[in-house]
């Protein structure tokens, strides 16, 4: 207790006299209590600003030691460099002298490595050579056989296949021959087998060279009837409850039912993939007006190829889709891939930016989750599309966001922007998607991508309404026209002559 009171006698002081003096003080006479309480107040910040004074001074004490030991230190670090560097520079010497033989072969040893290296590196690239003017050589003929060729017969007329969709089971479909598209190694060109319709999307395995036959068999049927429209909806969670579709595209050969992964290089390498965009747009506008006409609120989304949009004026042509049809806007949503919204330019960001109200914007195959709600809420996009797998079992910790999963649904809310667990294909995963807040869901475990029929894609859409007919403009000298002559009853005229 004397420790205590020692160290601190002054405020105990001020204290006690506080207590004792300024109360009942201010009992008698305020004035005089509020003058004694403020003169205390001037005495005790005296003494604080003493106190802060000394403190200060310790301080400068204690810095200027400090500076005196890391001084000492400094000259201490650099002594013992000195003896290290002095050190090493004798036990260089020492094995210079032992072994100069083996350091000149060593050195000779690095030098041919490297000028063998060198030779193998231009070996390379001299083969690459070879082999790019083999295949331009081998081009140059085929194209000179074309050439030589001639034209083969009229087209054999396309079988119309029935609305029910009913898979043929007599005989397989064969393609029709094309002289301009043979394998190299003479055998038959390759044929789509012909069982149930079945959605094929498993990789090929050997892509080294690319099967021509096969190559002009998908294009063939992208240029004919073969391109089809399935839908698949986009449900709510927990209630499951179906609130818009995504427009997904199907290239049926024969009995099979191909999916993009399988026919989008193939397009790829021919350079079709705007043309399917530019034909798919339209069926998917169709469908929209079709839901739009049943009365359902249900938005359609089509995933746009990212090489769509460096074709000059594609983006342009986009509101040509809802003319003349306000109650659209909105209904058609174009879903762009995470690449390109990291990577628009200013051109494409202002055509963007011209569709928004008319035309919606999702973003798609992402490749992290490392998203900014913000900046994607000033762009006009309205939903993120990410794959159940990346949210519930991501591959390694670069593709997760830096805040919690919970986090950022939630930031994605506030902005505006709401997420859609798409490829859901397990029951016990809708749980888990439910615990994070995911407000969309998509996939097979709902409903599997269904065709659209054909009347509904055959529908034209409605005509813009014609515009009035303007009224008769004056003259130039402010008069009326002169009307038109009127017919009077002969009886009139007979009238007038009397």
């Amino acid at each position: 207790m004397a420790r205590i009171v020692g160290r601190r006698t002054v405020p105990w002081l001020l204290s006690l006299i506080g207590f004792v003096v300024l109360a009942p003080l201010a009992v008698i006479s305020p004035i005089g209590g509020a003058f004694g309480l403020a003169a205390m107040g001037g005495f005790v910040a005296i003494l604080a600003s003493r106190r802060a004074r000394k403190l200060d001074q310790r301080c400068e004490k204690l810095s200027g030691e400090f500076d005196i030991l890391s001084q000492r230190l400094v000259r201490l670090e650099t002594v013992a460099r000195l003896i290290a560097d002095q050190q090493m520079r004798i036990e260089r010497a020492r094995a210079d002298e032992a072994e100069p033989a083996q350091g000149k072969q060593a050195g000779n040893a690095a030098v041919e490595a490297a000028v063998e290296e060198v030779t193998a590196e231009i070996g390379l690239l001299s083969g690459i050579v070879r082999e790019l003017a083999a295949v331009v050589a081998t081009q140059d003929g085929e194209i000179a056989r074309l050439k030589a060729t001639p034209p083969a017969g009229p087209a054999p007329t396309p079988v119309v296949r029935p609305a029910s969709r009913q898979p043929v089971l007599d005989a397989p479909v064969v393609p029709p021959p094309s002289p301009a598209f043979r394998n190299e190694t003479g055998g038959t060109p390759w044929v789509p087998r012909a069982w149930p319709p079945l959605e094929r999307s498993e990789p090929v395995t050997d892509r080294a060279r690319p099967d021509r036959s096969r190559d002009a068999v998908m294009v063939a049927a992208f240029d004919g009837d073969g391109l089809e429209v399935h839908l698949q909806p986009i449900v709510s969670l927990p209630q499951r409850k179906v609130v818009s579709y995504e427009a997904l595209a199907r290239l049926r050969l024969g009995a099979d039912i191909l999916k993009p992964e399988l026919f989008l290089p193939v397009l790829e390498r021919h350079g079709r993939t705007t043309e399917l965009d530019r034909r798919m747009l339209p069926l998917v506008a169709t469908v929209a007006r079709h839901l739009s006409g049943r009365g359902s609120q249900a938005a359609v989304t089509y995933a746009l190829s990212p090489h769509s949009l460096f074709e000059p004026g594609f983006l342009r042509t986009l509101p040509r889709l809802l003319v003349g049809e306000p109650g659209l806007s909105g209904r058609l949503v174009i879903a762009l891939p995470q690449s390109s919204w990291r990577s628009l330019d200013a051109e494409q960001a202002g055509a963007l930016a011209e569709l928004r109200g008319r035309v919606g914007f999702a973003l798609d195959r992402p490749v992290d989750l490392r998203l900014d709600p913000l900046a994607l809420a000033d762009r006009g996009v309205s939903q993120v599309k990410v794959p159940a797998d990346l949210l519930l079992r991501p591959d390694s910790r670069q593709a997760m966001p830096d805040i919690a999963l919970d986090d950022l649904v939630a930031s994605l809310s506030r902005a505006g922007i709401r997420l859609v667990a798409e490829s859901v294909e397990r029951e016990s995963d809708v749980p888990d998607l439910i615990d994070l807040d995911v407000p969309l869901a998509q996939g097979t475990v709902f409903a599997p991508a269904r065709a659209v029929r054909a009347e509904v894609l055959a529908a034209t859409p409605p005509q813009a309404a014609p515009s009035p007919v303007p009224p008769p403009s004056r003259e130039p000298g402010g008069d009326d026209p002169e009307p038109p002559p009127q017919r009077r009853p002969f009886r009139d005229f007979l009238r007038r002559a009397g």
